[in-house]
């Protein structure tokens, strides 16, 4: 964990350096995705079976290679209730949430008496990646497959790693309206969704967090299929007064550093006093959680508490450009105004990043690795498309044509030209 105190004259330079540090994928990692994309793309089902068997261990095949509707309602119904409760209750905040996105068609006519407009619609399939492994994510398909159905896409197919679905996991697919899911994970999942695989059909977009090989599989599909960003490690910064509870403190910034050992976590607070009290938290919380060896390193290498005053903290916030940021202060507003570059914003001391990724309603798919600098969390416009149209009766046309006539020639380009002027001869 780094310290860094505002008064010492190399703290921008300091501070500047630690922010441009990469946290990205290994180039290897990208040369083994390159060649499992081309595998899936080349022998479709077949190698899908071979990694199954090479990678995770198990045998599977055209029909055990998807998850049967009957073996989703039996996982979703064993499901402890407390826990189906929660996801019904988020699900629906979710859903909520995303409603009050849709956008409204337009259409006008101008003043040249050319009719415009605009309309959306959904996209008609998309891949959700859920992680597997250690932990179960049913916030995952949440947050990935609500919007998806508030827009109205038709088919929402999920793929997982093979190996034991946790109810959890298939209760909240069947509360978001995921309509297929497949036991494919990794690289080869990507592939199988941008491709297609056997009973595996290609989709238009690929959503979901995933390992450095997913997101360099992502990478490299881009363009034979949309996806929403490419995933980098967790991070969160806290920016929090003497007047908070330290172990509240200690408690959010490790709730990003146990996703991974490259998740960063950052404190910044005008009181030195407070902030060794965070610390010394942080120490003994570790100890606490299954899953402090992540977080340990996580601080260790990627932590960072800055002494800085307030007010200097939306300017410092802006140059991290963080996935998540906290005001635990006062008047947090009065800060967080002035912040133009974070995924998401929490307001207040009751208002910790952990609300944020299951129940408060917004998308916890957020920019990662500063690219909150140029792009937006997940939304329902994800899973929209906007089609503009243009009408023009003879009238309007000969409005536009003249102009589009000099523009086609200026730009050497006479067919456009041509196309416009020879409406304009006399019949």
């Amino acid at each position: 964990m780094r310290r860094f105190h505002f008064s010492d004259p190399e703290f921008e330079t300091a501070f500047a350096a630690f922010v441009d540090e990469r946290r990205d994928t290994p180039e290897e990692v990208d040369a083994i995705v390159r060649d499992v994309l081309a595998a899936v793309r080349g022998e479709g089902l077949e190698a899908l079976l071979r990694f199954a068997r090479d990678f995770d261990k198990v045998e599977l095949d055209a029909e055990t290679i998807r998850v049967t509707e009957a073996e989703i309602s039996e996982g979703a119904d064993a499901c402890a209730a407390d826990v189906r409760d929660a996801i019904a209750f988020a699900a629906a905040r979710i859903r909520a949430y995303h409603e009050r996105q849709r956008p409204a068609d337009q259409r006008f006519t101008d003043e040249a008496g050319v009719e415009l407009g605009w309309r959306w619609g959904p996209l008609e399939a998309v891949g959700i990646y859920v992680p597997g492994g250690r932990a179960a994510y049913p916030s995952t398909v949440l947050m990935n497959a609500v919007p998806a159905a508030v827009a109205g896409v038709s088919r929402i197919a999920m793929v997982t790693p093979p190996g034991r679905l946790q109810p959890a996991v298939l209760a909240a697919a069947r509360a978001a309206g995921v309509t297929e899911i497949w036991r494919v994970g990794g690289a080869q999942a990507v592939a199988a969704l941008a491709y297609g695989a056997g009973p595996i059909k290609p989709v238009d977009k690929i959503v979901g967090p995933g390992n450095a090989f997913v997101t360099a599989a992502k990478r490299r599909v881009y363009g034979v299929v949309g996806i929403d960003a490419l995933a980098g490690p967790s991070e969160i910064v806290v920016v929090a007064d003497g007047a908070n509870e330290p172990d509240w403190i200690a408690a959010d910034l490790l709730s990003q550093a146990e996703h991974d050992p490259a998740a960063q976590s950052i404190l910044i607070t005008d009181d030195e006093a407070f902030a060794a009290r965070v610390e010394a938290a942080v120490e003994a919380q570790l100890t606490t959680l299954s899953t402090g060896k992540d977080a340990a390193l996580s601080w260790r290498d990627h932590g960072a508490v800055v002494i800085a005053p307030l007010d200097e903290s939306p300017r410092l916030v802006d140059l991290i450009a963080p996935e998540h940021v906290e005001f635990a202060v006062a008047a947090p507003e009065q800060l967080a105004d002035r912040v133009r570059h974070a995924g998401a914003i929490f307001l207040g001391r009751h208002a910790p990043e952990a609300i944020g990724d299951y129940v408060a309603g917004s998308n916890h798919v957020l920019p990662t690795s500063r690219a909150a600098r140029f792009s937006s969390g997940l939304s329902l416009y994800d899973f929209l498309k906007r089609t503009s149209f243009v009408k023009c009766d003879e009238a309007a046309f000969a409005v536009l044509a003249p102009a589009t006539v000099a523009l086609a020639e200026a730009e050497g380009l006479p067919a456009h030209a041509r196309s416009a002027a020879i409406r304009l001869r006399p019949r």
